[in-house]
């Protein structure tokens, strides 16, 4: 039986009137910007959220289906979509039953996603598998830290409160690790804290990147 997924609706309307324009203040168009660039043909989009990344999909992409599981979000992403040149279909879906065929994208996108899917290895799995031999996987996320003591920190909030307050969000996901371990091979990784701060955060260590699927299957 699939699992079913808790909605969050408080954290959907915070996101959507708190959050995302905070990033936006922070800077965070830029990185969407690169995280998108050069995209084309067939893409797949989890986590898609309000649809903050659609205005900033390339032209030459000429089909983009995004999933957003939170209804709330969903809707937003659905009037978005409406406004762009892109062709876009938004739809539900959970990351870790995605609905595709197998090989039927070319590259696929998360963005700050991975930290709040309910198993992160199955998702990428699917990922593996929707994608062509040679598609390319987009990711943005924010991830372990590298000190010790902020990794500490990142253990206690998330055995804690940040998941029930930020929907379900972990800061503390080895993501790198976990998306060579899918199959795919890392070809650029960018480390980098976002929002630069004076004040130390559990979600602030972030990477940006692209790997690439193999022409196997990927791991099991």
């Amino acid at each position: 039986m699939a699992q079913q997924l808790k909605p969050h609706p408080v954290f959907a309307r915070f996101y959507a009137k708190v959050a995302g324009p905070a990033l936006d203040k922070a800077g965070i168009t830029e990185h969407r910007k690169r995280l998108l660039s050069g995209l084309s043909g067939e893409v797949i989009e989890i986590g898609a959220g309000n649809g903050l990344n659609l205005p900033h999909y390339p032209g030459k992409v000429t089909r983009l289906l995004a999933l957003e599981p939170e209804p709330r979000l969903r809707a937003a992403a659905e009037r978005r979509a409406r406004t762009v040149t892109v062709p876009v279909e938004v739809v539900d879906g959970r990351a870790e039953q995605l609905p595709a065929e197998d090989a039927s994208f070319d590259a696929a996108v998360v963005c700050l996603t991975l930290c709040s899917v309910a198993d992160p290895h199955a998702a990428l799995g699917e990922l593996y598998r929707v994608l062509r031999p040679g598609g390319q996987l987009r990711f943005f996320e924010h991830v372990r830290a590298d000190s010790p003591a902020m990794r500490r920190v990142q253990r206690v909030v998330d055995a804690t409160v940040w998941p029930l307050l930020m929907g379900g969000c972990h800061t503390g996901r080895d993501t790198q690790s976990a998306i060579t371990a899918a199959g795919f091979t890392l070809t650029t990784v960018d480390r980098f804290a976002f929002p630069e701060t004076r004040l130390p955060s559990p979600a602030a260590t972030h990477i940006l990147g692209t790997a690439e699927r193999g022409h196997t299957g990927g791991a099991v």
